[in-house]
Order: structure tokens, then sequence, then C-alpha cells
């Protein structure tokens, strides 16, 4: 594990779009395809609009999802609107993307179909992910009945995840199928996060799930 600081989130967003793309190109040199994670939320859209501009052979990339909201493609609580909107544009615009969204009525159903076609894209080359104040990563959520299973060495690639307190249900890529990616980046912005990340550091897996992946990732901080 690394831990690197920046004077501001925009170095940190080129930095991380740096190394995301030459882990990408690496990869596609060696392997012919790269496979890249990428976390949802408001937080990572300054990076996806470096990357949607970046020099790579884009048509090589399967782009997915750290997790995803059970809800249509189309709706506003989706992710992939963000993803569409913000990194699959520009030169970005020929990566294929691999939903984590198939429609079905419930996301147990839903996660069991998809998880075969997840596996078949591990290991990842590059995961970014992001972290909880409470500290969970993805939508490994510290009391959601399924972080057992989701943190297990033998999950299933995609794993349905009941965040409670009126939240969706959610789908999310398991702490094995993260933990499989070469390089793994960790972003966290604001003295809040910091503070989690420290207390991470010290905690359990089970009351800090993004605990699991600290010992693989370097982790970029800002406060602002």
């Amino acid at each position: 594990m690394s831990f690197v600081e920046y004077p501001d989130a925009k170095a940190l967003f080129q930095t991380v779009a740096n190394l995301v793309a030459d882990g990408l190109k690496n990869e596609i040199a060696s392997g012919g395809v790269a496979r890249l994670a990428v976390p949802g939320g408001s937080t990572p859209g300054p990076l996806f609009d470096i990357l949607a501009n970046t020099d790579l052979p884009w048509e090589k990339v399967v782009l997915m999802l750290g997790d995803e909201r059970w809800v249509s493609l189309d709706s506003p609580r989706s992710n992939t609107g963000l993803i569409k909107d913000r990194l699959l544009q520009n030169r970005a615009a020929k990566a294929t993307y691999q939903a984590l969204f198939n429609g079905m009525l419930d996301a147990q159903t839903g996660a069991k179909a998809l998880a075969k076609e997840i596996e078949a894209h591990l290991p990842l080359s590059v995961a970014v992910v992001g972290m909880g104040a409470d500290m969970h990563t993805a939508s490994i959520f510290p009391n959601a009945p399924e972080r057992a299973l989701a943190q297990s060495d033998d999950a299933p690639a995609l794993v349905a995840m009941t965040p409670g307190d009126g939240l969706e249900d959610r789908v999310t890529l398991s702490a094995r199928a993260l933990k499989s990616a070469k390089h793994i980046h960790v972003i966290i912005i604001g003295d809040e996060k910091r503070a989690a990340y420290e207390m991470a550091l010290k905690s359990s897996i089970d009351k800090a799930p993004i605990a699991q992946l600290l010992p693989h990732a370097t982790v970029h901080w800002a406060a602002a």
C-alpha cells in the first residue's frame, strides 16, 4: 500500500488519470485487451472528463462500474448515466461498456445472471474505487447482510447488496473481483474521508470493508 497526498483535487485527478492510462496501455500491449472498473457518484467526474480525452486504443478496453443501483439504466439514480455523459465520450466512446443491470425484477436474480459475464472479464487491469465516511467501498457496506459474502474469497464476481435506510438495492463487484486488478487506486477527497481512511487502517474488514483492498492499493488524497 502507498499513500499519496496532493495539493488539490485537480492535481489528484490528473495524476490518477495518467496512472490509469499507463496501466491500460501496458495491459493492452501485453494481452491485447484491458479491463477497467470505475466508481459511481459525483466524486470521479473530473477523472472521467480527463480519461475521455486521453489517447488510448479504447476499442480494446472493457469498462464497467464497481457497483450500481438496481434501477433502469435510464434512471437518474443509475450510475450508468454518469458514465455515458462523462466517460464514454470523445476518444473513450469506443470502449465496450459492461452494464451491471440486466432488467431483471430484483437485484439478487440479476446479480446471479450477470456474475458469469463479469467473471469473464477478470482479472481486472485497473480498478478505481472510492470510500464512504462509513468506510464502505463500491457497495460493500459494513452493515449490509450480504457483506460477508461480498468479502469472501470464493464470492461470485457480482453480489447483490441490501444497504437499508430506504436506499435502493444494489449490485457490487465482490472484494475478490476488485482485488483481482493489477492496479487499484483509491480516491478520497476531504478531511472527513482522510479521518475515515486512518480509522480503516486500524479496523477489521467487517467494520471497514475498504481495509480489504488497502494492502493492494495506492491511496490518493487531497483536502479539496
